[in-house]
């Protein structure tokens, strides 16, 4: 089997969830990636919404401890392993985040579409396991 860990981040702003329509899978997504290697899942965690949409995020949750050593990350609102393909699988970090400085975003070559969405505003065919997401970290936060 191969794995891969990656990130997720669920960003809201004034009680809206933004949302990707990636070109590739056809369907509403996070921004998120591939974890690279030697780099701690925090960080790529912002890198990937920093490439993927322009934003600088803060990512929001608990950490182990309140200490400054050792390093404590930020603890995943969800880890979650899904089928990509036959023998792939993601190990899925699933954050929430919210947004540092102005909300403009930018579009890249993995989107078809980018939006700010609430609750109720969701795309039709957002699936159940993004809505269910989308929901809590608006909740969340």
């Amino acid at each position: 089997m191969n794995r891969h860990f990656t990130v997720a981040v669920f960003i809201v702003y004034h009680g809206k969830v933004l949302l990707l329509r990636h070109r590739k899978l056809n369907m509403w997504l996070p921004p998120g990636g591939h974890i690279d290697p030697n780099e701690l899942p925090d960080s790529a965690a912002v890198r990937e919404v920093k490439e993927e949409t322009g934003l600088d995020v803060v990512l929001i949750g608990d950490k182990g401890l309140n200490v400054d050593y050792p390093h404590q990350l930020v603890i995943p609102r969800g880890i979650q392993v899904e089928d990509i393909e036959e023998n792939h699988q993601h190990i899925d970090l699933v954050y929430f985040a919210t947004v540092k400085g102005n909300n403009s975003f930018v579009s890249n070559d993995e989107s078809d579409a980018m939006g700010w969405y609430g609750l109720y505003e969701l795309p039709e065919d957002v699936n159940d396991e993004i809505r269910m997401w989308c929901e809590k970290a608006i909740k969340y936060l």
